[in-house]
């Protein structure tokens, strides 16, 4: 599958970074118009917040809430340093970077933007992209076997992601994501002991998704909104039905939305597909 390189720096420092974001400013100030959809915008810092490919983590401040930050907290530590990124410190909240070795080199490999602007993008250090010959400004074939150096395999090989494919992403990428999810699962590395996703998790109220329950953060955060407005758990799935995600289940290219892939029993809510076999459609 064929990306743009992109060289430039990763920045951390006086932003609040999670697991699967992070700020990249470009080496070449045209670098971002060759990305198809909406186009990306650096702020006043030369900085454009990238968005993983297919990898989800456990969120850190999503509409002032956070999943279980043990693991949530360990993702963006095990990003930062898989990009070369140390030494840092976070304010008493430890919702903002204060300071770090930030401004480290590396390369990004995209395609497109999503929804906000955001480059997909798989994320390399300095070392990991001269290893791979990247040269900023031409394409690059990335096969399933380059996959393990990006920061974007290190996440989900240590369990501290979910995987989350969207119908950009080419079969022979994905399927090998599924491989390093089903073997992280498999050692019980990383969240996954914890993971409720298929399981179930009793929802009595946020606190049941916030402290405890560990879950796949798409599923967390369609919860919060909808607990927002008031509803009780047994409305969850017309909700959803109301705000469809239009999903993908694998093998079977089965074609649905997410409300029918959700089982209520009670207060017990759960997924009937495991992560790496849904495509969901941006």
């Amino acid at each position: 599958m064929s990306f743009q390189v992109i060289a430039g720096t990763f920045h951390i420092q006086g932003y609040s970074p999670d697991g699967d974001s992070i700020r990249f400013a470009a080496n070449r100030a045209d670098a971002w118009g060759v990305l198809a959809g909406r186009k990306a915008s650096p702020n006043a810092r030369g900085h454009v917040q990238l968005r993983l490919e297919a990898v989800d983590t456990l969120e850190t401040h999503y509409a002032g809430h956070h999943q279980p930050l043990q693991y949530a907290e360990k993702a963006a530590h095990e990003l930062f340093a898989a990009l070369g990124i140390h030494n840092v410190s976070w304010d008493a909240d430890h919702y903002e970077v204060t300071s770090a070795d930030d401004n480290v080199p590396g390369f990004i490999l995209a395609r497109t933007t999503g929804a906000y602007g955001r480059p997909v993008s798989f994320a390399l250090s300095a070392d990991a992209g001269k290893a791979l010959g990247l040269t900023d400004g031409e394409p690059h074939f990335l096969t399933a076997d380059e996959l393990a150096t990006t920061a974007n395999a290190e996440l989900l090989n240590e369990g501290l992601a979910y995987p989350t494919f969207y119908t950009g992403l080419f079969h022979d990428l994905r399927e090998r994501f599924a491989e390093q999810t089903r073997a992280a699962r498999n050692a019980e590395r990383g969240l996954w002991p914890s993971d409720r996703t298929n399981t179930g998790v009793t929802v009595d109220d946020l606190a049941s998704i916030t402290k405890d329950a560990v879950i796949l953060p798409k599923l967390f955060r369609r919860l919060v909104d909808y607990l927002g407005t008031g509803g009780s758990i047994a409305g969850f799935t017309d909700y959803l039905a109301n705000n469809p995600d239009r999903v993908m289940v694998l093998p079977q290219a089965h074609f649905t939305h997410l409300d029918n892939l959700i089982a209520v029993d009670g207060h017990s809510i759960r997924l009937t597909e495991k992560p790496e076999n849904l495509v969901f459609s941006e």
